[in-house]
């Protein structure tokens, strides 16, 4: 039999089951399959606390909140992301994503995305030290998307997801996982209101939601099944628009996993995924205040000057029972006529590690075809 050379692997691993939340038993969290769905891929929600639900749309709209693209300011939104992953233990782990958005007409507009995480190369070896060769466990999820406005202020958009999480390997007896292959379903609603005058400046504000990854629990080992994380987000935000040159956006965010709380008794276990989404507001063994520990926000806020260059700054908090998740972010993007480039750094305020400590994001993406005009 063969065993694997764990160091790498169970690093990357460890971070999965951390950021959909951390260890049940050490912390009280909720841990999920395929949590890599719930990795924030660009630069610019990076910036910001990886916020996105509720902030003006841009090429990766389709992650953060489908309905947003109806809004978009130019017909054909594409771009490219990369973001390192463990880079303080290795330099073959990563998340790259790469997106594409048409609003192909006033009401109405379709996208497509996708995003693959690789794991870097694992070495295996036999039980008596020798190479038995290597595997490149990695996991892909491509999206297609459409959203359409209900109203001039309002629309609506849902995404359908195929999902692949390929972390396969024969180790010793019972230590063997198999691929997922799976479906899953968003559905979102966002609201831009007109920009309006208030004294001194002009405003606009900003509300969105996005129930994403809905679909059946999934299976690594047989007879065994695990929920995906179906998430929760909902927030909104203001635009200052201080004149032609110079806006200040400003956003909150809050998200909660739709899955059950782990029980004693293991109770949650056995729960289907739909009666798990739905149980998931009221099933927490300490009452209220842990339904309410489980959710997590996030502030932040963007500098645009002359619709050219941004700085960015946020903050993300997780309650300390619930996975202590706590960082500061900041970021920063210049844009062209086409081309827009969007930089983030996260710096850690918790005693977790977080995967993305001393690592920098990059998103490139570009604005093609006609120009829309949403006020």
């Amino acid at each position: 039999m063969k065993k694997i050379v764990f160091c790498l692997a169970l690093c990357a691993l460890t971070s999965l089951k951390f950021n959909a939340q951390t260890d049940t038993q050490q912390t009280g969290g909720i841990t999920t399959a395929t949590p890599f769905l719930l990795i924030v891929p660009d630069a610019r929600a990076g910036g910001m606390g990886d916020m996105g639900v509720a902030t003006t749309a841009d090429a990766w709209s389709l992650f953060h909140n489908p309905a947003k693209i109806t809004f978009s300011d130019r017909q054909i939104k594409t771009g490219i992301t990369y973001s390192p992953w463990l880079r303080n233990l290795t330099d073959d782990i990563f998340v790259g994503s790469g997106a594409y958005i048409n609003r192909f007409s006033e009401n109405a507009a379709w996208g497509a995305d996708f995003k693959y995480f690789s794991l870097g190369q694992i070495d295996l070896t036999n039980d008596d030290g020798s190479d038995n060769g290597s595997i490149n466990p990695n996991e892909f999820v491509a999206t297609g998307s459409y959203a359409l406005k209900l109203s001039e202020t309002f629309s609506m958009g849902v995404s359908l997801k195929y999902i692949r999480s390929n972390l396969a390997f024969n180790g010793t007896s019972g230590n063997a996982l198999q691929p997922i292959n799976s479906f899953a379903v968003d559905v979102s609603g966002y609201y831009q209101s007109y920009e309006e005058n208030y004294g001194n400046f002009n405003g606009r504000y900003r509300i969105g939601f996005n129930i994403a990854n809905i679909g059946p629990k999934v299976s690594y080992t047989p007879g065994e099944e695990d929920f995906i994380p179906t998430n929760l987000k909902f927030g909104g935000g203001f635009d200052f628009i201080l004149d032609d040159y110079n806006i200040i956006s400003t956003n909150i965010e809050f998200t909660k996993l739709l899955v059950p709380t782990p029980q004693e008794d293991g109770s949650d276990e056995e729960k289907g995924w739909i009666q798990g989404i739905f149980g998931s507001f009221g099933d927490a063994p300490g009452g209220f205040s842990e339904e309410l520990s489980e959710f997590t926000y996030a502030l932040g806020a963007e500098y645009l000057y002359n619709n050219a260059f941004a700085l960015r700054a946020g903050y993300f908090h997780e309650s300390p029972d619930k996975g202590n998740r706590q960082y500061f972010t900041l970021g920063g993007g210049f844009k062209t006529n086409a081309l827009n480039i969007d930089l983030s750094y996260l710096i850690n305020s918790s005693d977790v590690n977080n995967p993305l400590e001393n690592s920098l994001r990059f998103s490139l993406s570009f604005d093609l075809g006609e120009i829309y005009d949403n006020y």
